[in-house]
């Protein structure tokens, strides 16, 4: 579902940041995808060789970082890190690599991570840095959905067809409407409202047997 809801919401986002916006970041997209697809292919095969109750104190102890990361991103001004030349490419290549592991482990597009990455590295506007996460997610999340098919972890889209249909035919509609409504929601509301969702959805991960 989220690969979907990443293709669907990059055209989407084009209504709210024009495509001569990103395009000219083009060496930020590549220099994080050199290493959030190695990211990726370790994450995918580390969640997969998991015991279930490892896996699910992970996935918990993520979504409380990523919260975290949520308020002290967009809800405060982000500074940027200065780095520039050799240094800015490592940083970002790391930083790629450590993304694309959660993003496949929780099974996420991960742009609670890249957008804020972006900004800090880059220095770019938060809502072109949207758009450009969206454009390593995608495929960064092909590598580790690729990685997840040699898996028997497959077997759950053909056990549960009805709710992913019912959740991915919401989900497009979802992203359409958000990249509609890209800026006229304000952060101030719409961070501590997923905030408290992710902090819930923590606790309750936390709790699965």
């Amino acid at each position: 579902m989220s690969l979907l809801v990443v293709a669907t919401a990059l055209p989407a986002r084009i209504l709210g940041v024009p495509l001569d916006q990103i395009v000219p970041h083009w060496p930020v997209i590549v220099n994080l995808l050199a290493g959030s697809l190695v990211g990726a292919y370790l994450g995918a095969s580390w969640a997969t060789r998991m015991a279930s109750r490892t896996l699910y104190r992970v996935l918990a102890g993520l979504l409380v970082v990523i919260a975290g990361v949520l308020v002290a991103t967009h809800l405060a001004q982000t500074p940027t890190i200065g780095l520039t030349g050799p240094a800015q490419i490592v940083a970002g290549i790391l930083a790629g690599v450590a993304i694309g592991v959660v993003a496949a482990i929780m099974g996420v597009a991960g742009g609670e991570l890249l957008i804020p990455t972006i900004v800090l590295l880059y220095g770019i506007d938060i809502k072109v840095a949207g758009s450009l996460s969206l454009a390593v997610s995608l495929p960064t999340m092909l590598i580790a959905f690729a990685r997840y098919s040699q898996d028997k972890s497959f077997a759950v889209l053909a056990e549960n067809k009805t709710f992913l249909v019912v959740m991915a035919a919401g989900s497009v509609v979802g992203t359409i409407i958000g990249g509609a409504l890209l800026g006229v929601v304000p952060a101030a509301v719409l961070v501590p409202l997923l905030a408290v969702l992710l902090l819930f959805s923590a606790r309750k991960v936390w709790q699965h047997q």
